[in-house]
């Protein structure tokens, strides 16, 4: 029998809403606003904020369309395992590792903007509490495991230009999350 908590979406829309509104004002004043909440390793200890704020701003509309979509998906699937509250730990404790690592492995001026190091971890979360989940892919036409789906992101990361070590350090963390959360006895059979 399938045990799901009682959740709602409105973390996940507020999430959504979010990145989308910062998205549309950064349209307006990019300079500004990657300067302001983009992270670099860099400018750091001057902005130290920008470990968060990161999350909420995205480098074109492919980049947060990807995000977005990923982030509605993944995002409620495991705000139906865990609910509400771990679902924001997981996704913000995620978004936060995967800053760790971007700010000790990337080159010191560089940019980090973008969610994905907090959707990593939903979907190492997802992986480890849902082993057997899978899911579509675009171009892939068939359904394949999560798992799957996640390696291959994973090394798509390893392009230049973009931040492996957010994605990297976000995929642990919610690999770590999920196991606890799976021994705890949140797991979708």
């Amino acid at each position: 029998m399938r045990t799901y908590r009682t959740f709602s979406l409105d973390a996940l829309w507020f999430l959504i809403a979010l990145n989308i509104i910062i998205f549309i004002v950064t349209l307006a004043r990019p300079d500004d606003i990657y300067s302001l909440l983009g992270l670099s390793a860099a400018n750091f200890m001057h902005q130290p904020w920008t470990i968060i704020t990161n999350l909420f701003v995205h480098g074109g509309f492919a980049h947060i369309l990807g995000n977005m979509i990923s982030l509605f998906f993944l995002g409620r699937f495991l705000l139906q395992l865990v609910g509400e509250k771990k679902f924001l730990l997981v996704y913000f404790l995620g978004g936060i590792a995967g800053n760790v690592l971007f700010i000790l492995l990337a080159p010191p001026l560089a940019l980090g903007v973008g969610a994905s190091g907090a959707i990593f971890a939903l979907g190492g979360a997802l992986v480890m509490m849902a082993p057997g989940l899978r899911v579509l892919v675009i171009p892939i036409p068939i359904p394949i495991p999560l798992w799957i789906a996640i390696i291959i992101f994973l090394l798509i990361s390893f392009v230049p230009g973009i931040a492996w070590q957010a994605h990297l350090g976000g995929l642990l963390l919610g690999l770590g999350a999920g196991y606890y959360f799976k021994k705890r006895g949140y797991f979708y059979f």
